[in-house]
């Protein structure tokens, strides 16, 4: 019998963050525009139109001003003027899925409070640990376990599973800002990356209009558990719109495939 479970945690983003708002708010705006530089600084490095390059150097400018931000929400209000920019580059915010500026802010933002490792609760447990918390109650060690994770669930579940002591056959990250060499990487734990030894399969995929997801293959960066096991990353071409979201990394063929031959042999076991 194959049981589907979505662990969900996205109330956990709703809750106030209580004394210091302000100045975490900031933090978690200075991560987000390190998040659209390095993203950025990607998406220059491939060929791409006049106009296109014209924009994204503009975003650039706009994250990156010269002097010292001023005032109470400055960082906040140069990170909505660049992303502002970058949803004018031809295809971006269709690619993206994103209405406005400042949803795309919002969801880079969730990012950034995850791996900021504040707003402790009452009990002194952060927002990253509840996350984490919230994950691995769906996991159940008792049998095999596939994992798919999307977008920042991606570092949720990598850190969640290196303390995780069941099976995972098949680990299946997409959409995944992991790829960010200075912006998520050096947040992440444990270090130095490295596969839980629970996964005996990780396969990695990125869409190349998807502009969250860092382009670095993860095996070269993520050293193998003591199965030997490493990420194994491949690109994807998506038709159409809406790249980000999970549903339309699902419905290609080359990561569904090895998803639904993953199930069928954990049934037979």
């Amino acid at each position: 019998m194959v049981d589907a479970r979505f662990a969900y945690y996205g109330h956990l983003f709703n809750t106030t963050q209580g004394q210091g708002a302000a100045s975490q708010d900031e933090e978690a705006d200075l991560l987000v525009g390190e998040l659209l530089l390095e993203a950025v600084d990607e998406w220059l490095a491939e060929p791409a139109s006049k106009d296109s390059v014209r924009l994204l150097q503009a975003a650039r400018a706009q994250l990156a001003p010269e002097g010292t931000p001023q005032g109470v929400g400055a960082v906040a209000r140069h990170v909505l003027t660049a992303a502002n920019t970058l949803l004018s580059v031809p295809g971006l915010r269709t690619f993206g899925g994103w209405a406005s500026a400042g949803l795309m802010v919002g969801q880079l933002r969730q990012v950034a409070r995850y791996l900021r490792r504040g707003e402790a609760d009452a009990e002194g447990a952060t927002l990253d640990v509840r996350i984490r918390r919230c994950v691995a109650q769906y996991l159940d060690p008792s049998r095999p376990t596939i994992v798919i994770a999307h977008s920042l669930g991606t570092v949720v579940s990598y850190e969640t599973l290196h303390a995780y002591q069941g099976s995972v056959p098949l680990l299946v990250t997409i959409g995944s800002p992991m790829g960010m060499s200075m912006a998520v990487r050096p947040r992440m734990r444990p270090q130095p990356l490295k596969v839980p030894d629970a996964v005996e399969r990780w396969l990695n995929f990125w869409d190349r209009d998807d502009f969250i997801a860092g382009r670095p293959l993860l095996e070269k960066v993520v050293q193998p558990n003591r199965r030997s096991v490493r990420p194994c990353s491949r690109r994807v071409d998506s038709d159409g719109l809406l790249v980000h979201p999970a549903a339309k990394y699902l419905a290609h063929g080359r990561v569904a495939g090895p998803v639904v031959e993953a199930i069928e042999m954990a049934t037979r076991s």
